[in-house]
């Protein structure tokens, strides 16, 4: 009975130590990969949008302090002529909860064309947004914008998918749950690492092609 208890316990520890050894392996090559595609806003290149990622809009329709810091350094390397063009790419699932449209709302606050403005509907996460940036907007160089925490995935994933992309964080002040964000996205790292190389799932929506050398106000419906 002891030797069976053992050896139950010998598997299990294991089974521990290859999943912790698998969950750094993962992170590392996430981050070693993309670390040479992340730059400062100066330093990037130029390229056809700003892809900036969602974040929490409260109900009164204000975006949060990280989206906030998103959207300015997406509108700085706008008004830098970095980019041509902001695809905005949030959760847009219920008529309750509406990112994108804050996100307009703020850019054009902030003296950014509406026809620069292109608008992802259904960017309901970090994987989505990229896979939908290539095959509904057709990307082929973007910089994508988000903070630090965040950025090596998202660029890991695009690049994965075939776009040029580099990213730019947007880390403009400290943010009281960071631990937390750090801790998730380790997990999230692991997540999309087998999406992107193993599952390839299609987006929950795809749709038409829009055009991002287009005019952004018909991505606005």
């Amino acid at each position: 009975m002891k030797r069976v208890f053992k050896r139950i316990l010998l598997t299990m520890l294991v089974g521990l130590l290859l999943g912790v050894g698998l969950f750094a392996i993962i992170n590392y090559q996430v981050v070693k990969f993309s670390n040479p595609y992340l730059m400062s806003a100066h330093d990037a290149p130029k390229a056809e949008a700003a892809l900036v990622l969602g974040a929490l809009v409260y109900e009164s329709g204000r975006v949060s302090p990280i989206l906030a810091d998103r959207l300015d350094v997406g509108i700085e390397l706008y008004k830098n002529d970095k980019v041509d063009k902001l695809l905005l790419s949030g959760d847009h699932g219920q008529k309750s909860y509406d990112e994108v449209n804050a996100m307009k709302s703020y850019a054009l606050s902030q003296e950014v064309l509406i026809e620069d403005i292109f608008m992802d509907h259904a960017g309901f996460n970090t994987y989505e947004s990229a896979y939908r940036a290539r095959d509904v907007f057709e990307a082929k160089k973007i910089i994508i914008v988000t903070q630090e925490y965040h950025l090596a995935r998202a660029v890991y994933i695009a690049r994965k998918l075939g776009i040029d992309a580099y990213g730019v964080a947007s880390d403009k002040h400290l943010y009281p749950k960071i631990a937390i964000y750090k801790f998730r996205e380790s997990l999230a790292r692991c997540k999309d690492y087998i999406l992107v190389n193993f599952i390839k799932p299609k987006p929950t929506y795809l749709g038409e092609v829009i055009d991002l050398n287009g005019d952004g106000r018909k991505s606005h419906d």
